[in-house]
């Protein structure tokens, strides 16, 4: 049997997975990571603890199948987190900064004004969100590691560049189209780091990783000699572009939303680049057998996450799995709206200052309320970026996809459905991301020749209708809107 081994870097764990030749799920294992806060707003991983945890679910999972030898090793990742590490020895010099992280901020209001130039290079808008201004934070406050890099000592990539490097023995230093172009250093046009935007930043251009397709060979690995010998790496794209490409959202119109940490709205444009209008950023969604794809992207910030803030901070829950009964046993919100600008609002708002709020308690006001609240944010905040997104586009979506952990969360899935008004097909397999990159490794690997044979291959879902009270759930929205006038001010 054919199989396939992916790595799944997301932003509280790391996931091995192993995948069979039609892309059914056999096993997988998985490591939490730890999330440092060293000053408020400011996010980070300890890029060391990630490679270790990585190297340590292959083992765990190549351990319950000693017979298994995958043809190729695909990986995901978190995109706009990056580390910088030494060259040759892959060591970091410091903690990865994490897409959270809003260090960035003063960086961004003083290059605010270059924002035209930057959106028609990038697709992508001045935004702490991305790495290129907390590489310019690290430049500035650093030192040391700006002399290394800037003399070639070390090296600037996102995730999925530094495991490659780390996994080739710095062999390789390479990442894919889809990481590039989430960095604002990335020209989507020409498919290239734009020395422009280098300047802008500051970043030194030779401290930049290859670009190669997302089917692309990025070297070989034994993963520490946990293989008894050297497999390819093929298949290599940022995590929510391989959850679109795992939904098979080949052709234009054709939308889907990850609920993970936050989530990404991610709506297939075709093969000319276009830029983003009020509900989002336009990304590079994959780059396959030479043909590029685009997409608008609508960014935001907080929706698993505001759930493991209910159990981590406010300790309503204990597991993410009691929101649904809780959730349910209320009959509506009780007039309750949470919302979750815990670092700030992103579309269609883009207030990074924004703080979160609970609005609307009353005395009648229970723990369950405030958990469907915060149940419930989650498909307003999608409800707000696609909305915007369909006008932007010229698109009437009848559907969209869902995939990430929470698809197996009913009542928030229906409520997705009944407030978008759109049929929401939700993936049965949660860690679509994993899939995407071995799909788009089946490419790179001749075990599939095309799209049309991907796209033929079995792909299981759970289909939600919107509920027929069209009415009740628009109050709903429009009590979310009120809401959240009152953390815009």
């Amino acid at each position: 049997m054919s199989l396939i081994l992916a790595l799944d870097q997301s932003t509280s764990a790391t996931k091995a997975l192993l995948f069979d030749a039609t892309g059914a799920l056999l096993d997988r294992e998985s490591l939490e990571h730890t999330q440092h806060y060293p000053k408020p707003g400011w996010v980070e991983h300890d890029a060391e603890e990630i490679y270790a945890n990585t190297v340590a679910v292959v083992r765990a999972l190549l351990a319950r199948h000693p017979d298994a030898q995958p043809l190729y090793l695909s990986i995901t990742n978190q995109r706009e987190t990056f580390v910088v590490f030494e060259r040759g020895t892959g060591k970091p010099l410091y903690n990865a900064i994490v897409w959270q992280c809003r260090r960035g901020e003063p960086i961004c209001e003083r290059l605010a004004i270059h924002n035209p130039a930057v959106r028609k290079i990038t697709g992508l808008r001045i935004d702490t969100y991305f790495p290129a201004s907390k590489m310019t934070w690290l430049l500035e406050n650093e030192p040391e590691i700006k002399r290394k890099l800037e003399n070639g000592e070390a090296l600037l990539g996102t995730i999925d560049t530094y495991l490659i490097y780390r996994l080739t023995g710095g062999a390789v230093f390479a990442t894919d189209q889809t990481n590039a172009s989430r960095t604002l250093l990335f020209d989507i046009n020409t498919l290239a780091w734009n020395e422009q935007m280098c300047g802008l930043f500051g970043v030194p251009r030779g401290a930049l990783a290859d670009v190669r397709d997302s089917n692309a060979t990025f070297g070989e690995t034994t993963v520490e000699g946990v293989l008894p010998t050297a497999i390819p790496i093929c298949g290599v794209m940022g995590d929510s572009q391989a959850a679109l490409f795992a939904e098979h959202c080949f052709k234009p119109g054709m939308a889907k939303v990850t609920f993970g940490t936050g989530s990404s709205v991610l709506l297939n444009i075709g093969d000319q680049p276009r830029t983003g209008g009020t509900a989002g950023v336009t990304a590079i969604a994959w780059r396959v057998q030479g043909q590029t794809t685009y997409a608008f992207e609508g960014l935001i910030n907080l929706t698993g996450g505001t759930i493991s803030w209910l159990r981590d901070q406010l300790q309503l829950i204990s597991d993410p799995r009691e929101t649904e009964a809780l959730a349910e046993s209320v009959p509506d919100n009780g007039g309750v709206y949470l919302i979750p600008a815990f670092v700030g609002l992103s579309a269609p708002y883009w207030r990074p200052n924004a703080k979160a709020a609970i609005v609307g308690l009353t005395p009648a006001a229970t723990r369950a309320h405030v958990v469907r609240a915060a149940l419930e944010s989650i498909a307003y905040q999608v409800k707000d970026v696609l909305d915007l997104m369909g006008v932007e586009a010229g698109i009437t979506m009848q559907q969209v996809h869902g995939d990430g952990g929470m698809v197996n969360n009913h009542f928030l899935m229906q409520f997705v459905a009944d407030v978008t008004r759109l049929q929401v097909r939700a993936a049965a397999l949660p860690e679509l991301s994993p899939l995407g990159a071995a799909l788009a490794g089946m490419l790179g690997m001749g075990l599939a020749n095309s799209l049309a044979d991907l796209d033929a291959l079995p792909h299981d879902f759970n289909d939600y209708v919107p509920a027929p009270e069209a009415e009740k759930f628009a109050a709903d929205y429009a009590g979310w809107q009120a809401a959240v006038l009152q953390v815009l001010v």
